[in-house]
């Protein structure tokens, strides 16, 4: 399993808006990501895992659409967000 509930846990601590955060679009970006760079690096090892690369597109295409929400409801929050993660130029 890729993503440990420690990992998880963890990222949610640091991309987390308030305490009782666990659902903000920051925190499922946070997640999405390193779940993308898992498959990432899983790919090159296993170059014909296709079913796995079609959960990695929806993956990408679902992170896209809250980084959209995310860049319309709040400029600034997108802004740092994509600076924090790395993704984006």
């Amino acid at each position: 399993m890729p993503l440990t509930r420690e990992a998880k846990t963890g990222l949610i601590n640091q991309y987390r808006i308030n305490p009782k955060d666990v659902g903000s679009p920051e925190v499922q970006v946070a997640v999405l990501s390193e779940r993308i760079s898992y498959l990432n690096d899983h790919f090159t090892v296993h170059r014909k895992d296709h079913a796995s690369r079609r959960g990695l597109l929806i993956m990408v295409g679902k992170r896209r659409r809250l980084l959209e929400y995310l860049k319309r409801r709040d400029p600034a929050r997108y802004k740092q967000l994509i600076e924090r993660l790395g993704i984006r130029k």
